[in-house]
């Protein structure tokens, strides 16, 4: 999912001109990744992720015999990164061409929250 319109604002609203911008997924099952907002590239992540890290068979993986079933997702989550932080430059984040933040859900079983920490004058 693309969350770059939502840390834009919550940029706009601190007011500042220069500084950092940390997005952090806050949740073992979920990442925040920067890439190309292109449905291709997305599709090509799911289907490359599930081969690196598939979900069934889920008794292939010491972690579900605690009672969950989510092991794949904490790998998937370890692949794609816990969080990401953007320059922040005359008020705007400072992308490269292309770039996008996107939050990654690999579980969906729990409510989950992204921090957005912006620091700077």
């Amino acid at each position: 999912m693309n969350i770059t319109p939502q840390v834009e604002e919550a940029l706009h609203e601190s007011g500042i001109r220069e500084g950092l911008c940390l997005v952090n997924a806050m949740h073992i099952t979920a990442s925040v990744f920067i890439n190309d907002d292109e449905s291709g590239l997305h599709h090509d992540y799911d289907k490359w992720l599930e081969k690196l890290a598939p979900h069934d068979p889920i008794n292939q993986y010491r972690h579900n015999e605690t009672g969950e079933d989510n092991a794949d997702a904490h790998m998937k989550r370890q692949i794609m990164g816990r969080e990401v932080v953007v320059a922040v430059t005359n008020g705007e984040l400072d992308f490269g061409t292309w770039e996008q933040i996107f939050y990654g859900e690999f579980d969906g079983k729990r409510r989950k929250r992204v921090l957005v920490k912006i620091i700077g004058e």
